[in-house]
């Protein structure tokens, strides 16, 4: 997994998955540019914490639909759950935004790994009561997601 490092202002914002085997190019690098780096979990209360993320892919050959829904690890009715997990995204405090994504709650990483290289970040979502109604959600409580198809 890669996307821009954490403390840019430019480049993109989203995560990318990357493919293991990248064919280079020939074309030169010009005097601007955008930059991918690896992505990291940074769980300090984890052991996965600094691994390199895994991306999954969701693929149900018969459904046609998906949705990633934050907040729940429930489908609505009629919807298959794929998997559940852990809503991430980058941290508030840094200068890039990036998406909300839908993290397998095993959080796993590329093996040999844990070598604390920074580049684009994952850190673990928490909702903040306000104009996010408290109840229902929990002030300051990790959120969770599931990731559906029909």
């Amino acid at each position: 997994m890669g996307g821009s490092f954490y403390g840019h202002t430019g480049s993109g914002a989203n995560y990318l998955c990357l493919p293991p085997n990248p064919v280079p190019t020939d074309v030169s690098k010009p005097a601007y540019f955008s930059s991918v780096y690896g992505t990291e979990y940074e769980v300090t209360n984890r052991p996965e914490n600094d691994q390199d993320a895994l991306c999954a892919v969701c693929f149900v050959s018969s459904r046609t639909a998906n949705i990633m829904i934050p907040g729940t690890n429930t489908c609505p009715s009629g919807w298959s759950s794929e998997y559940t997990g852990l809503l991430m995204s980058g941290y508030d405090g840094h200068a890039g935004s990036t998406e909300f994504i839908c993290v397998d709650s095993k959080l796993e990483g590329r093996v040999a790994s844990s070598a604390d290289q920074n580049g684009r970040l994952l850190y673990l979502t928490v909702g903040i009561c306000g104009s996010l109604p408290c109840p229902p959600y929990v002030n300051s409580n990790i959120l969770q997601c599931v990731v559906c198809s029909k």
